[in-house]
């Protein structure tokens, strides 16, 4: 019984020092408001190859986020957070929109975000 406590431990010790010394990172949380008619930041600069989460937010009413070439397509509600996973595999300039009607000003609402090396 002893030996399985000390495999445990050991098992555990190696995780625990896995995260501090390059282990598995967590991916960095961007938070995102949307509101008639933009969204905040509305220019975001990632790395190729760097894990990240978009994290949505809503001020008013439901909006949405389409970025095609990021295969990036959700919805906004107000009140509820929407978090997108993303890990960019490609460098570029990428162009996204609201994809849900808002209002008279839905067309000027985009999102620019340029993936770098």
């Amino acid at each position: 019984m002893s030996g399985l406590k000390i495999v445990i431990t050991l098992t555990a010790a190696l995780l625990f020092c896995g995260d501090l010394v390059g282990g598995p990172e967590t991916p960095r949380r961007i938070e995102i408001t949307a509101s008639k008619f933009s969204y905040s930041p509305n220019q975001i600069t990632l790395k190729k190859g760097e894990p990240v989460v978009l994290v949505l937010h809503s001020t008013d009413t439901t909006h949405g986020l389409k970025i095609p070439d990021l295969n990036v397509n959700t919805e906004i509600k107000k009140g509820k957070e929407s978090e997108i996973p993303l890990d960019p595999t490609q460098t570029g300039h990428f162009k996204g929109k609201c994809a849900h009607f808002c209002g008279s000003g839905h067309g000027s609402m985009t999102i620019e975000i340029d993936v770098v090396e």
